[in-house]
């Protein structure tokens, strides 16, 4: 069977605010908008683990409703200013607070600069990189509001740097690291990375120009305990669901979620993991293995037999298949 690369993220990255950041587990935004297409009907929509927000984004483009839920708070704040929208002014305020970062950036002259306690993190990022980057996330801190449109447009573009400038591979289950290329004279990489940086804030702010005409909710939860609609019942539900394939979204998210404030230590990634459905990240992964069942029965009769046939081949992927259901 061949590979529909339009129906996965890598769709998404040329499509404006759709391509702000990549998430390998992501769906494209074809999937969502085919669905709407068959349903004409539906104004009202629920994705109950909703990642980056597409189909929240989808609907918000089209004008219709749509709540968003997710456990991962990295996540929620990242879909809320992905569907946010943004005035005139307040885009124009962030373009012209470019320059006071980067020069805000240049005048720290501390040896020492404040990192994420990622684990390797020299894998992750040459010194000479790292020390730019927390150049940058101190002069975002210091000089935009907190909590502000400028703040969030230039929080986003900093995540697409990570990502862009990191040795990190997220093509598979296995994560990688590339093979670190030759280091340039310090204010030659200095300089490229100043641009690099001011590129990608002026690509976000140029993409949130649109205008998003729906009314999106993005809400921290848990979707075992979908909280009630706004003021009625939703119409259809658009989501992709955990399945068992140990694909973690908290594998792709440690670089953005430390770097931003949201795990301080690697326990807090397998707590949040084993939160969620199934959980197969660090701690979560031991915990799983030695998981039970809680008595509650699934109302589908061929629903052991299935459990017992995945056993076969992983009782790590059938504890996985059953907690998620129970």
């Amino acid at each position: 069977m061949n590979r529909r690369s339009d129906l996965t993220f890598k769709h998404n990255l040329k499509h404006g605010r759709h391509g702000w950041l990549r998430l390998t587990p992501a769906y494209s935004i074809k999937v969502v908008r085919e669905i709407l297409d068959e349903h004409p009907a539906f104004d009202y929509v629920l994705d109950p683990f909703s990642g980056t927000g597409t189909t929240g984004l989808v609907c918000g483009e089209r004008g219709l409703r749509c709540d968003l839920l997710d456990i991962n708070p990295f996540l929620v704040w990242f879909a809320g200013v992905k569907t946010s929208n943004f005035t005139p002014d307040e885009l124009l305020e962030a373009k012209k607070k470019i320059r006071d970062v980067l020069a805000a950036s240049k005048e720290y002259k501390q040896q020492k600069f404040w990192l994420p306690p990622i684990k390797d993190i020299d894998r992750w990022w040459p010194e000479s990189c790292q020390n730019f980057l927390s150049r940058i996330y101190k002069a975002i801190n210091e000089s935009l509001p907190e909590n502000s449109p400028a703040k969030d447009i230039f929080l986003v573009a900093f995540c697409r740097c990570l990502m862009q400038w990191s040795n990190a591979a997220f093509n598979h289950q296995s994560m990688s690291f590339k093979e670190r290329k030759e280091t340039l004279f310090d204010h030659q990489e200095r300089d490229l990375l100043a641009s690099s940086f001011e590129r990608n804030v002026e690509m976000v702010i140029d993409s949130a120009a649109q205008r998003i005409e729906g009314e999106v909710r993005v809400i921290l939860a848990d979707s075992r305990q979908v909280p009630e609609p706004a003021d009625k019942q939703y119409d259809c539900v658009i989501t992709s669901p955990p399945y068992p394939n140990r694909m973690s979204y908290i594998r792709e998210l440690r670089p953005y979620m430390y770097w931003l404030g949201y795990l301080k230590e690697a326990r807090e990634a397998g707590e949040l993991d084993w939160q969620a459905i199934g959980g197969t990240w660090g701690i979560a992964t031991s915990r799983l293995s030695n998981w039970k069942p809680n008595g509650r029965e699934i109302m589908y009769s061929g629903f052991q037999e299935i459990i017992t046939g995945i056993a076969d081949e992983s009782t790590l992927l059938a504890n996985y298949t059953a907690r998620g259901m129970k």
